[in-house]
């Protein structure tokens, strides 16, 4: 039988976190980040191995998502806030350094803050996630234009209702990085809750704007290059990471602490099944007892 988890309330001030955590709190800890519009749920099969490897692990849900409170009207869901609710979530479960590994959205927020304060993460693990979708200075005035249209129309926009849980399951199987059926009832545990007339998502419909600004190629890859944590990057062969990375990948990994594997399966290879899991459960434990000796 897996290991069952402690669900968990951190509260940051401005809004509570829910969290799962595995394992005890006395063991060398690793705080896990899922991807967008996903949820700690995503950790399923990977979670409760890497405690039972001698870990105390705990799986955020992100603001916005899973049963995380929203942010306040007004606020926004940005890259550098989601660095400082990590950090922040970090501090309320007592974790001076620890390691970080994040999926997607939740591995480019880690690379963010390994790079930001590097005295805070030991080991990187990434999962199919490095860079965020860039924009250069020229493309500015039309990506902001296109957050406050989209924006606009949120209000007159009402999430879709299932009458049966069934639907809304199948629907996230659809979603970005398409998954497996399996999967998808994995990420629909913490990802709907019941309304009239059937079931609908939790997750804050804001999450779908489009980004008013996005750091430049250069930002990005200024964050990569600074990375001071021994790091892991596990890459989809048939994720999204793979194919636009696949003729620079030497260049942007050139001078970093990042090793990176190919291993098969898409966007979601760590939870579209327990044999996904598996071999990146097996990589990671691999590549932290390599990097055990470091503080």
């Amino acid at each position: 039988m897996p290991m069952p988890a402690e669900q968990l309330r951190l509260d940051l001030g401005h809004l509570t976190l829910a969290a799962q955590a595995w394992g005890s709190p006395e063991l060398p800890p690793i705080l896990l980040l899922h991807g967008w519009l996903d949820n700690s749920a995503t950790f399923v099969h990977v979670a409760p191995q890497l405690a039972a490897a001698g870990y105390y692990v705990v799986a955020l849900d992100l603001p916005g998502h899973g049963l995380s409170d929203h942010r306040a009207v007004g606020c926004g869901y940005w890259l550098w806030d989601y660095v400082s609710d990590v950090l922040l979530a970090a501090d309320r479960l007592g974790f001076t350094q620890f390691t970080l590994a994040g999926h997607s959205m939740g591995g480019i927020i880690g690379v963010l803050l390994s790079a930001s304060l590097p005295e805070r993460v030991q080991r990187l693990l990434l999962i199919d996630g490095l860079l965020p979708y860039t924009a250069e200075a020229d493309e500015a005035p039309q990506k902001l234009a296109d957050f406050l249209r989209a924006q606009e129309a949120l209000g007159g926009k009402r999430k879709p209702v299932y009458p049966e849980r069934e639907l809304a399951v199948k629907a996230r199987m659809q979603g970005v990085g398409s998954i497996t059926y399996e999967a998808a009832e994995h990420l629909c545990e913490r990802g709907l809750e019941a309304v009239e007339g059937g079931f609908t998502w939790r997750s804050d419909a804001r999450l779908t704007l489009p980004s008013p600004l996005r750091l430049s190629r250069a930002h990005a890859l200024a964050f990569v290059q600074r990375i001071e944590a021994p790091t892991l990057l596990l890459l989809a062969e048939q994720g999204m990471l793979l194919t636009p990375l696949k003729q620079q990948l030497e260049t942007v990994l050139a001078g970093t602490h990042i090793e990176h594997h190919n291993l098969p399966g898409g966007h979601h290879l760590h939870l579209d099944s327990a044999e996904g899991g598996q071999l990146v459960v097996e990589q990671m434990l691999k590549f932290l007892a390599k990097n055990e000796s470091l503080p």
